[in-house]
């Protein structure tokens, strides 16, 4: 049976997206770096491949909420086509890193001080948890839900996460569901629950900003 103008279209089409679908991720650069447009490449110096943003760390009191500061190409454009990043992660007593996905890369996770309960879940609906302690380092893999809680009753926790991505970016399960205009009758019927519970969740998060 011949096929018609559009099933060749779309058999052509699949044939070019397998290609790229093996490479997904970061591209490689034919450069030895991204020089940002607009700048003169020969008027940069080491202080373009140097990020001062973790300084405050080191002469900041630890904070009373579960705080992030990341190093990704956003706020260090010397990343751009180098395919990593980096973040620090700080934990008061009690506090969570809530269910999240980081969907173009690995999280790599070194605990450098404190306790630490991490967990995931695979596509099978698995879910691996280990309690980490100090000089601990466990791997959450690309794309899969995972979280991270300081069940120390006393103390802080402080972690360093490396990732396979200049951008690995992060979708917070939480924030998704509940903070981006999803309809509560949808949500209801997708947790069995009422809307009223689902309202209920939602006054708990401030709206989604793009």
């Amino acid at each position: 049976m011949a096929m018609t103008v559009n099933q060749q279209f779309f058999i052509l089409a699949l044939v070019l997206a397998f290609p790229f679908l093996a490479i997904c991720g970061d591209p490689d650069i034919l450069t030895d770096f991204v020089v940002p447009f607009g700048v003169n490449p020969t008027q940069l110096n080491g202080t373009f491949f140097t990020y001062t943003g973790m300084r405050p760390l080191f002469t900041s009191d630890p904070p009373t909420n579960f705080t992030v500061t990341k190093a990704t190409m956003a706020e260090f454009p010397a990343l751009n086509g180098q395919s990593v990043s980096y973040a620090v992660l700080q934990y008061p007593v009690g506090s969570v890193n809530p269910p999240h996905t980081h969907p173009r890369a690995a999280e790599l996770l070194f605990l450098t001080y404190g306790i630490l309960e991490v967990g995931f879940v695979d596509t099978t609906n698995k879910l691996f948890t280990q309690r980490l302690q100090t000089g601990d380092i466990f791997v959450f893999p690309k794309g899969l839900v995972h979280y991270q809680f300081n069940c120390d009753e006393k103390d802080f926790a402080v972690a360093i996460s490396a990732f396979g991505s200049s951008a690995a970016g992060t979708v917070s399960v939480p924030s998704t569901l509940f903070a981006t205009g999803i309809d509560d009758q949808i949500l209801a019927k997708s947790f069995k629950t009422d809307v009223a519970t689902i309202q209920k969740l939602k006054a708990g998060f401030a709206p989604y900003k793009a």
